[in-house]
């Protein structure tokens, strides 16, 4: 697999592959990005911003250097071709997964988690996805192209069936979009409330999940550097303690998308996106 940007790595990314429990790798695309465009440059802002935060976790009281994370670069993305692009992420994705290894992508445009949840139910066929988002994501297609970013969830629908993904968060979506999520996914619109009722289910089953966090499920007053904001998000303290409230579960690939550093010239998006992913770690694998 060809990789670029493999001299900068994440904060506490320093296992050899052979060690890994944990392999992180970039998905620098936004070729759907239907409103700002951007989200290319967010695996390499958040290896540099990392640079910035302690391993330490004074929340959990545990340090990054406890788990085993291999930082394996970045996928050089195909001009213009989303397909192309999905295939390379489950390409990797299948590879990571198939090595007994969890695999997480930093985005990159949402369009592209559809690649990680094909290659994951491939290897776990009884795979339950839990999606964070602004937005239901649930269009048979968008502007005449079915793997845009606004089609993810639907596409991973296809695959997975009925009550296999739930949604958390959604604020956004046209109504045949939310009619859609209410039969056919386990939905819980508009913030993260029923998290911790879903997941003790999960827990009791022992199923595999996938995790995939669309940044923009926070308020844009937390988060502002993100390709298509949306207000009456939530707040990063309640994502933060909601993601606590997985551990536990056997999360055996995960994702966190929609960083758009360009729209945030402070920098305090791509910091944010650091320390969440750092508490997620630690939160679900140390």
């Amino acid at each position: 697999m060809e990789l670029i940007s493999e001299n900068v790595r994440y904060l506490g990314a320093d296992a050899s592959w052979d060690d890994a429990q944990i392999v992180l790798y970039g998905a620098p695309f936004d070729g759907t990005t239907s409103f700002r465009p951007g989200t290319r440059f967010g695996p390499a802002a958040m290896r540099e911003a990392s640079i910035g935060l302690e391993n330490y976790s004074p929340y959990l009281d545990k340090h990054l250097t406890d788990l085993a994370i291999y930082d394996a670069g970045d996928l050089v993305p195909p001009i213009g071709s989303v397909s192309k692009m999905i295939n390379l992420v489950e390409d990797q994705t299948l590879r990571i997964a198939q090595a007994g290894k969890v695999p997480l992508m930093l985005g990159g445009e949402h369009s592209i988690s559809l690649g990680a949840i094909r290659a994951m139910a491939q290897v776990y066929p009884d795979l339950r996805v839990i999606h964070f988002d602004a937005h239901t994501d649930l269009r048979p297609e968008f502007m005449e192209e079915p793997l845009s970013h606004a089609c993810v969830i639907y596409h991973a629908w296809e695959i997975l069936g009925d009550k296999k993904i739930a949604s958390f968060g959604i604020r956004s979506g046209e109504a045949e979009e939310f009619a859609f999520a209410r039969d056919h996914l386990a939905f819980h619109p508009f913030d993260l409330e029923g998290l911790k009722e879903y997941v003790a289910g999960l827990k009791v089953q022992k199923l595999p999940v996938y995790f995939t966090l669309d940044l923009d499920v926070l308020d844009p007053a937390y988060l502002p550097g993100t390709g298509t904001p949306e207000p009456g998000g939530v707040t990063y303290l309640d994502l933060q303690n909601k993601i606590y409230q997985m551990a536990g579960l056997n999360v055996v690939g995960l994702d966190i998308m929609e960083l758009s550093p360009p729209y945030d010239e402070s920098g305090v998006s791509t910091v944010l996106a650091c320390k969440l992913l750092r508490e997620i770690l630690l939160a679900l694998f140390a």
